[in-house]
């Protein structure tokens, strides 16, 4: 017993020690310009290595003392005027609050406010389009009739090739293609990734990349036709796997309460997962499925895949189901001990972004 509180003081007292630090830590960043979360990864980079400690605790930290800088140390920014057509949709909404919270005037134009347009549009530093897929080029074609050639565009919809062709053939001015790895749910941007595709003039985007980074941000360069292809796997196969998934529980009525007291975790984080994926706008995930054709024939042939497999197992073809393991398995060889590793967003942002572009 008397180890064991030893053992809890020296606790408390560490515990102590590193809270002492952290607010000294947030003081420094509030009173100073901000490193970017690059630079202070790297400059502390052989000190976790030495110490054993996953980089992407360090980067955990560093997210979160920007989130928690003071709100008076923020206040030197410069207001804009910022428009977003569709921002009574639930990303509209979160952009909304969140550039508002700091102090831009932030203006909605909906499907119903376009006598408004003029007034909404050509006064704007930043127009920002939040609408469905399907919608998505048209409304940048008309929205562009409206802007002044010093107005920067910028979407946040899934799919970038589309869409930031037809701002840069429709808009003579700043031109930037943004697409949020995130839902409407979350609290705020920290911890966050936003792929960002430049297009022209990107200085005139610099004060939301910012804005982005300093809220905890990370921001993942790349063009939009190398974005367009990553997510055919990273949004439209997952969605279609965990789409499938959610159907077959709900027709087979799975106990889904009782299957969790007995669960591995893996099994408790997929249902979660699946349970996220069918609290969304059921509009959202079809649209992401059918955005593009890429994206269509990539699912079949997951779905194919999927079929082969099944018929392996319905005639219990042991053989041939070990076969496509130990095929696979040496498709991830020498890959699997980097992917076991905590993620962190250097090595994110380093593997998704095949060329360096200047923000």
């Amino acid at each position: 017993m008397p180890l064991k509180s030893s053992y809890s003081d020296h606790l408390k007292k560490t515990d102590q020690s590193l809270i002492a630090l952290l607010s000294d830590r947030i003081s420094l960043l509030a009173a100073s310009e901000q490193p970017s979360l690059d630079e202070q990864l790297a400059d502390v980079a052989p000190l976790l290595a030495q110490a054993g400690i996953p980089e992407s605790v360090w980067a955990g930290v560093v997210k979160s003392c920007h989130a928690n800088i003071p709100k008076s140390a923020t206040n030197h920014i410069i207001p804009r005027q910022v428009t977003i057509i569709g921002g009574h949709g639930r990303m509209g909404r979160l952009f909304k609050e969140q550039l508002s919270l700091v102090g831009h005037n932030v203006s909605v134009l909906e499907h119903d406010d376009w006598e408004y347009a003029d007034k909404l549009l050509s006064q704007a530093e930043l127009v920002l389009v939040s609408v469905p897929i399907e919608y998505t080029v048209d409304v940048i074609k008309r929205a562009a009739k409206y802007l002044a050639p010093t107005t920067a565009l910028s979407d946040i919809t899934s799919i970038k090739t589309q869409p930031t062709q037809a701002m840069l053939e429709h808009h003579c001015g700043p031109v930037m293609g943004l697409h949020p790895m995130f839902g409407p749910n979350i609290k705020s941007f920290l911890g966050q990734k936003v792929v960002v595709c430049p297009g022209r003039n990107d200085d005139s985007f610099q004060w939301l990349l910012d804005f982005l980074e300093s809220k905890g941000g990370e921001l993942i360069v790349c063009t939009p036709e190398e974005h367009d292809q990553m997510m055919v796997v990273i949004q439209a196969t997952q969605h279609f796997c965990r789409f499938s998934l959610g159907v077959f529980l709900a027709q087979a009525k799975v106990e889904i309460e009782q299957s969790l007291t007995m669960s591995t975790p893996n099994y408790r984080q997929e249902i979660d997962i699946v349970k996220r994926l069918f609290s969304q706008n059921p509009n959202l995930c079809v649209d992401i499925m059918l955005a593009t054709e890429e994206r269509c024939n990539a699912i079949s042939f997951l779905a194919n895949t999927y079929s082969r497999l099944a018929r392996l197992v319905a005639r219990k073809d042991r053989e041939a189901l070990i076969k496509e393991f130990e095929n696979t398995q040496s498709f991830f060889e020498g890959k699997i001990n980097s992917f076991l590793q905590p993620l962190n967003a250097t090595a994110i942002q380093r593997d998704f972004k095949p060329q360096n572009i200047s923000i």
